[in-house]
């Protein structure tokens, strides 16, 4: 791997059963990409079989972003990736990467963090969620969705 590669595509490694993740990988898919993006389930079949060298457990604790050259970013880097392959938020994404504005992107991140532990320990609500998801047993570290297609 070259860290110094250019990336030309990302592949997000999303947690599908997180109610957040699933809504921030729709957003992802109707933003205009400057730096194509696969969105792949974490711990997912494909994900294992496109990186098996990957700890895919790690992948479902935090958000992880590999890119075509190997490159692997997690946490607030990952958020930081994403955007940079956004049309319209790569110049916030510059800033984000900034120290000025890393504080920013790290007080993102740890929310995000708290609003999944939340729905773990059912202490509350998601965002728009009216309490659908709340103590629905997410004791391995994940959030189940409640959907209609099984």
């Amino acid at each position: 791997m070259n860290p110094n590669a250019p990336v030309r595509r990302l592949t997000v490694l999303y947690d599908a059963d997180c109610p957040l993740c699933v809504h921030l990988r729709h957003w992802l898919l109707r933003q205009p990409q400057l730096v194509p993006l696969d969105l792949v389930p974490a711990g997912s079949r494909e994900a294992r079989q496109r990186f098996p060298d990957l700890d895919h457990e790690s992948t479902l604790r935090e958000i992880t972003v590999v890119g075509d050259g190997g490159q692997i970013y997690r946490s607030t880097a990952a958020w930081i990736v994403c955007l940079w392959a956004l049309a319209e938020h790569r110049p916030r994404a510059h800033w984000l990467a900034t120290p000025a504005g890393q504080p920013f992107a790290r007080a993102t991140v740890l929310a995000a963090a708290k609003w999944r532990e939340a729905l773990k320990s059912g202490r509350g609500e998601g965002p728009g969620e009216g309490g659908e998801h709340s103590g629905n047993g997410c004791a391995d570290g994940r959030c189940e969705t409640h959907s209609s297609s099984g």
